[in-house]
Order: structure tokens, then sequence, then C-alpha cells
């Protein structure tokens, strides 16, 4: 197979972004990063001096091309989901089941462990977001869904067998032997929609949850004399955040506090998208109810938060913009940091030999102007 060389680019790499490099790939993977010109039996492709950076890799999408996850739990839901997505420079992505009842999750787990097998581009696994969550931060759910599992239910959660599976619950609604058998099992459980203090969080931390889904949204709050979640999270070291860069779900100087405050590459980017991203409808349907999108903003009538309308190229950029964090770091928050919170940071998220080809084209306005996938296009 002849390989592509990736030519006359910003090529981010470990220590920033650097010229005058040629990417090589050959069968979906990256085999070289070489100075200067490309071998002269590649094919080329000319970047024209735009910034090449590791494919996008969001953790949390609710839906993307007028399609809600919810409503098309089937292998044909999460292609068009992820085709959407794609446009804006995700090559990693999990469809994200909102609460929702058990037979929905099992038709869920089906279709991503069938699309998985398929190869469809894109997919590595799935984000249940509920339904075990708490009524006092119940967000935009549907407190009806939430409930206590059993065993059998447990093992459904964890029975995907295929790519990962991140569960989001409230900690403080389970013992910490459950929470750390769903990690043995190889869930990757985070906590959201949870209304634990600090020391439940922390001690959950200890027990295998990994993480917080959307940092200081649906969480008891940072106050100076009780931390709540949001400070068990930014005062653990080893837990992971994704945060959602809109402007709309949290105030950008709270973001930079976070930033500033967690170890470097513990904060990640996700969007938390549902189906206007990629679509062309501003409306949809969740629950029964019509959420509306407009100038970026998803809510119910009552202005509740509905998701959002982001996408993976607006995070990069508003957190560029609007958080003031460089070009490199921004584009490591939607790559190599959510590709080491799924345990993928050996094959996935950064331009270097052996990695999978999944690359983006950035201009000089950071939007996308190219996508491969396993170095396809």
């Amino acid at each position: 197979m002849t390989a592509t060389a990736f030519v006359n680019g910003r090529v981010l790499g470990e220590r920033g972004f650097e010229s005058d490099l040629s990417v090589i790939v050959e069968e979906g993977h990256i085999v070289a990063v070489l100075p200067g010109p490309a071998p002269r039996s590649a094919d080329t492709i000319d970047l024209r001096g735009r910034y090449l950076v590791p494919g996008f890799i969001d953790t949390q999408v609710n839906g993307g091309g007028d399609v809600l996850f919810n409503d098309q739990p089937t292998v044909e839901g999460v292609r068009r989901i992820a085709q959407a997505h794609r446009k804006f420079g995700t090559t990693g992505l999990l469809p994200t089941l909102i609460s929702d009842d058990v037979a929905v999750m099992r038709d869920a787990i089906g279709a991503v462990r069938e699309a998985m097998h398929q190869g469809l581009p894109g997919v590595l696994g799935i984000h249940l977001e509920g339904p075990y969550l708490a009524q006092a931060r119940k967000g935009v759910h549907d407190p009806d869904k939430f409930h206590t599992p059993g065993e059998d239910e447990l093992e459904l959660v964890a029975s995907l067998g295929i790519g990962k599976t991140v569960l989001t619950l409230a900690p403080e609604r389970f013992d910490d032997a459950v929470l750390q058998a769903l990690a043995a099992r190889g869930v990757l459980v985070c906590a959201g929609h949870t209304a634990a203090d600090y020391q439940r969080l922390r001690s959950a931390f200890a027990h295998g949850v990994r993480g917080v889904t959307h940092l200081f949204n649906a969480m008891t709050p940072l106050g100076s004399r009780e931390p709540g979640g949001v400070g068990a999270c930014i005062d653990d070291p080893d837990s992971w955040c994704g945060v959602i860069v809109d402007g709309e779900h949290v105030h950008d100087a709270s973001l930079r506090i976070a930033i500033a405050a967690k170890p470097r590459g513990k904060i990640m980017l996700v969007t938390d998208a549902m189906p206007p991203v990629g679509g062309e409808r501003e409306d949809f349907v969740l629950y029964g109810q019509t959420m509306t999108c407009r100038n970026g903003k998803c809510s119910t009538a009552e202005g509740t938060l509905a998701g959002s309308a982001l996408d993976m190229a607006s995070a990069v950029r508003n957190t560029v913009r609007r958080l003031g964090l460089p070009l490199d770091e921004a584009c490591r928050m939607a790559s190599a940091y959510p590709a080491d919170f799924l345990g993928l940071g050996d094959e996935l998220g950064r331009i270097a030999p052996g990695y999978r080809a999944d690359l983006v084209a950035l201009d000089e306005d950071l939007q996308v102007t190219g996508t491969w996938i396993g170095g396809l296009p």
C-alpha cells in the first residue's frame, strides 16, 4: 500500500506546533513524523500552512444531524450522529443515552456494539448518563426514569463487550463496593447530576469513580466552608473533569480557575451536543417536550439547559478565545486528554508513530478544513 504524507503544515506534537515536518501514514496509522520533505514514493496532501492536530474525541454526544440517540438507539442513528460530528473534527465519540427505560438502554448498547463490530468510523463506545441520578440535581433528565439498579441491570450496563463504557451516576445512591465492582468490570464511572458533598465524592474517587461529567453543572457548588462536589473534583489530583465551554453552562472565569487548579491533562472538552449540531432543525423533542436551540443555547420553555448546540471545533475555538488558552493546549483538551481518560492514550489523541491516523486540519480561523479517520477522509 502506498504511503500518504501530510506536508507543509504546522503539526501539533509533544513540544507544540512545528513546521517543516512530514507525517507519514500507512494502513491507517502514523508510521513516521519526519523533518523535511516527504519520501518521493508517498502520495502527498499539501496542508498549505494549515494546522494539523489530532482528531477530537468527544465523550458526551447526545445527538447530532437531527438525531437524538434516545429516539434512535440504532446503528443508523449512531451512524448519522457520528457523521454529523465528523464535519467538526470529531474522529472519536461516545453516543450518549440520557436517562431512559431499561429497554432503551439495552437497545442503545446493542446498537453501539453492532456499530463497532461493523467498523463504523469514529465510534469508541457508549456513555450512559443516568438513570441513576439525584432528583435534586436532575437538570433536564426525567426523574420518573430514575431508579436503583439490581444486579441484572448492572450486568447490562457492563455488557458492551467492545470499546469503552462510561456511566454517569450520583455516587451517593450507591455503596462504595458497587462503585468498585463496576470499575472492576471495566466501566468508567463518573459522578454527575449528583447531590454528593465533598466527603462523599472524595470517597467515591477512592473507590473507582474516575471523574465528573460536566464540571460545575448539576452538582453541589464550591463554597467557603463546604467545598461541595465541585471542590472535591478540583481538589482531587487524579480525577478527570469534562467541561462544556460554550459561554452558557459555566462562566469563563470559573473554567479558568478550575483549569489553573487541576493538574495539567485532567480537564477535557466535551460538547453535551444535541440533535441540532450538524443538522437542519433548531428544535428537537426530549421526553415529549420541545427543546429550542437559539444562539448556541438549547433549553426547555422554562429555560432549563438541555444539552448544548456545541461542536468540538467550536469548543476548541472558545477555549482559545474565551478562556485565553494557547491553541496547542486547547487541542490537547479535545484529543489527548479524553484519550487518556478513556484508557486509549497509547493509540489515539496524538500525532506520533504508532498512533491511528485520526487527524484534523484547521485554518487560521480555527475552522475545520479536513478530517481523516484512520487516514481516510
